[in-house]
Order: structure tokens, then sequence, then C-alpha cells
């Protein structure tokens, strides 16, 4: 199995902990991660744009690299304005979410519609009245007690079990990890381990994830974006129910929807080269004023 490329550099960016590819292309990206998630979820697909924009992968507050919010705002307004503050240095963006990172932009876009580009939405997490088994068990993490008892439970098990439990959830076949990806992420755990707010930053993220399923303002905030947007769905996902594709492409006002037969939540990460394509799509339509063709 071929060696993946290494993780790209790193730098902060006011309170953001931020991943960048090589300034070239004017076009920029901002990618935005999920629950539990960091800016190296973004590496491989990052580089198969490398070409076309310059990416700038961020760590939410409080994850990956970046340090915890100030007042411990972890909502997905606070999380919303951390990046706004980003798109205020980079410019007009094609923005890239994935699950609590698609909530993440769309408020963001929504807050900010003249700082996107575009939207690129990979198995977002907008409310769902049904969730799955996964998000039910997010619910019960959120709450008061007994999640921060679940955190100090699992934080107990070893990191190789609690990176291949995770695996096993997002991805359809979790064969397709490479190990030098897997050994990262044990890495990662490891180090996330020994900082005394991640397990906060973990459950106030969910908790920020449940405040809007309740609201329901995402599902209003999406309806105002003109932005072109691309959905990206997998039919394996055991997170986001495939279903939620069709509320989400008639909601957005310009969007297209692509269905992955063989992918889970995190396509980005599962199939990289095939999510770079349809991404390249749109921002080269984008970038020739057309609106990306629905279907």
């Amino acid at each position: 199995m071929e060696q993946p490329i290494p993780v790209w550099p790193g730098r902060m960016a006011g309170p953001l902990h931020v991943r960048e590819t090589p300034s070239g292309p004017p076009d920029q990206a901002v990618f935005v991660h999920g629950l539990a998630g960091s800016a190296t979820n973004w590496t491989d697909l990052m580089g198969e744009l490398r070409d076309i924009v310059t990416g700038h992968a961020v760590d939410l507050p409080g994850n990956g690299h970046s340090p915890a919010p100030s007042g411990g705002d972890y909502s997905i307004t606070g999380h919303a304005r951390a990046v706004i503050g980003l798109l205020e240095e980079t410019g007009p963006a094609h923005l890239f979410g994935n699950s609590l990172g698609g909530a993440v932009v769309v408020r963001a876009a929504a807050m900010r519609p003249d700082l996107v580009r575009s939207l690129t939405l990979i198995s977002p997490a907008l409310p769902d009245l049904m969730p799955r088994y996964g998000p039910a068990r997010v619910f019960l993490a959120t709450t008061p007690r007994l999640g921060e008892l679940a955190a100090t439970v699992l934080g107990r098990l070893p990191a190789e079990q609690r990176v291949a439990a995770s695996m096993a959830m997002i991805y359809a076949d979790p064969g397709l990890l490479h190990p030098e990806r897997l050994r990262e992420a044990v890495a990662e755990l490891r180090r996330r381990d020994g900082l005394p707010y991640s397990g906060q930053a973990m459950i106030g993220s969910a908790r920020g994830i449940v405040a809007e399923y309740f609201r329901g303002s995402l599902w209003r905030d999406a309806a105002t974006i003109t932005a072109p947007t691309l959905l990206i769905y997998g039919r394996r996902d055991r997170l986001v129910r495939p279903i939620m594709a069709r509320k989400a492409g008639r909601t957005f006002r310009d969007a297209r929807l692509v269905l992955l037969p063989n992918c889970g939540h995190c396509a980005q990460m599962e199939l990289p080269q095939v999510v770079a394509a349809e991404a390249r799509r749109l921002i080269l339509e984008t970038r020739l004023g057309n609106a990306p063709l629905a279907s």
C-alpha cells in the first residue's frame, strides 16, 4: 500500500490552529471537520485539490491543536464565528464541512454570505427528528453529569480501541483506512487525552448540535443560502440518514446532490479522489459563473 501524503503544516490564526497547503492558486478553500475530529481529516482531499485552491483546514475551538474557546462557547454559532474570523483573513472562499463542520459552515454562510463562494457539505449534521443509533448516543452524552461520566469511562479504554470503534462507525469499509492514518489517529488521541479540556470540547460541541436539532434553525439558515452548494452523502452512513439528502436538496436554493453507494460518514477520508472530482467541478463552475447542474 502506497505511503499517504504527510499532514499539512499548521499555524495559529487568531484563536484557531489552521493547516494549510502551499499558497499559489488564488481561489481559497476553508475546510471544517466534524465532532471530535481535526484539520487532519482533510489531508488527502486538500492534496487532491491543491492545484486549484489554496486550502485552510481549521481545528475548531478546543479541537485538534486549537485552544479551548474563551468563555467555553462550543455552540454552532460560536464555532461559526471562529470560522468567519479566518474567512475575514483569507477573503471569500469555497467552504467545505463534514458532519458538525457542515452545520458550522451553513451557519457561517448564513451569517456572512459575502465571504462564501460555494459550499461543499459532506454528510452535514442538519436537524433530523429521527436520528440513527450513533446520533442517539451523542444525545445521551449531552445529558448533564452522564456525559462527563461517559467521557471519563471511555477515556480509560486504550486509544487503539477507541480509534478502531470510531473508524468502524464512520467508514463503510474500515479496510480502506491506511495503517499510517490509523497510527496518526491513535497518536493524536493520546495527545488529546493529556489536555484538560478535551472531554469538555467534545461534550460541549455535542450539546451545540443537540441544541440546534431542537431549534431547527439550521434548516432556515440553509434556505437563505444562495451560494452554489454541493451535497455529498454516503448510502452506508451510520450517523446521518441518507434520506436526509432529499430534504437538503430541496432546501438549498442552488444545489447538486451526490449519493455515494459504498461510502460512510466521512467521504473526504474514505473516497477523497471521488469527492475531489465533484468539488473540482463545482469550483470550476463557480469560476465561470455557472450554477451547478441538479442531479
